[in-house]
């Protein structure tokens, strides 16, 4: 299942249901099939996200850390690597947020 981010100010921005489910939560909305975000809210979405991404860079830098330390091959690297991020996957929302906001427009999604 996809979710469809909208605003009148930037183009279209598409999640897979379990980032974006993962995104809402992290910013206290309800993954539901339809939902809004105000200007008003976005500046709060914005550090509950760059919150969570920063905790979840220390995560991924310890497990890195351990694993290299554990296996020091070039495969557990190239593992670690191809982990996706919520920092990657995030960004692009969060620049999404901040154009909205700019413009006064609101974001809103559906499946």
């Amino acid at each position: 299942m996809l979710y469809t981010f909208k605003s009148k100010a930037t183009a279209d921005l598409t999640m897979l249901e379990v980032p974006a489910k993962q995104v809402l939560k992290i910013i206290g909305k309800a993954a539901g099939p339809q939902g809004v975000i105000s200007p008003e809210e976005v500046p709060a979405a914005i550090s509950a996200l760059q919150q969570a991404i920063a905790a979840e860079n220390l995560v991924i830098q310890q497990h890195k850390g351990d694993a290299v330390s554990k296996h020091p091959t070039k495969e557990a690297e190239a593992l670690n690597d191809q982990l996706v991020s919520l920092r990657q996957r995030a960004v692009p929302f969060i620049h999404m947020l901040e154009e909205s906001a700019g413009a006064g427009e609101r974001v809103m999604w559906g499946i």
